[in-house]
């Protein structure tokens, strides 16, 4: 039967509203030394590990780093990018940012990176959600679907993992 209502959206075939595809991210690494190593490595040293060939705004040549409240991306030409941010960061067992690497703050997701003893090591645990926010939500999400886990191996052979 149609609906009374122009506008509204027919039920889904199979009772799926595609809100399992906005599930919250979370992905996770293992790396020597204690927890604040590891929070010193993720944030202070960004521009050795992370692949700005594959996941910045300028590509090799640039910067990243955490500046006061930002995440900040910068070309070698002297062009910034915010990346995100940072609206609670409590050293070295966590931060949260907005994050919208290469859009605008209207276009944000939410990141939060945990550190926490493991063994002999850190874990590292990232979950990204608010997915909602992102211009093109589930385009966004399948995109940091396939980076994390990349970006979080490098981070990982950075600290000698």
């Amino acid at each position: 039967m149609d609906s009374l209502f122009s506008h509204a959206q027919e039920p889904a075939a199979n009772g799926n509203d595609g809100a399992a595809d906005l599930e919250p991210l979370v992905n996770s690494v293992v790396v020597p030394g204690g927890v604040a190593h590891a929070f010193a490595g993720f944030t202070d040293h960004t521009h050795l590990w992370w692949p700005l060939e594959d996941h910045g705004v300028y590509g090799a040549g640039s910067y990243v780093e955490f500046e006061e409240n930002l995440i900040l991306e910068t070309a070698d030409d002297g062009r910034t990018s915010i990346w995100g941010t940072l609206d609670d960061w409590q050293p070295p067992f966590s931060f949260h940012a907005t994050w919208h690497p290469g859009s605008t703050a209207l276009y944000s997701t939410e990141l939060l990176v945990v550190f926490h003893p493991e063994g002999e090591g850190t874990e590292v645990r990232i979950f990204h959600e608010g997915w909602e926010g992102a211009e093109d939500p589930r385009a966004a999400r399948a995109r940091y679907a396939a980076a994390w886990p990349d970006i979080l191996a490098r981070y990982a052979r950075f600290m000698g993992a």
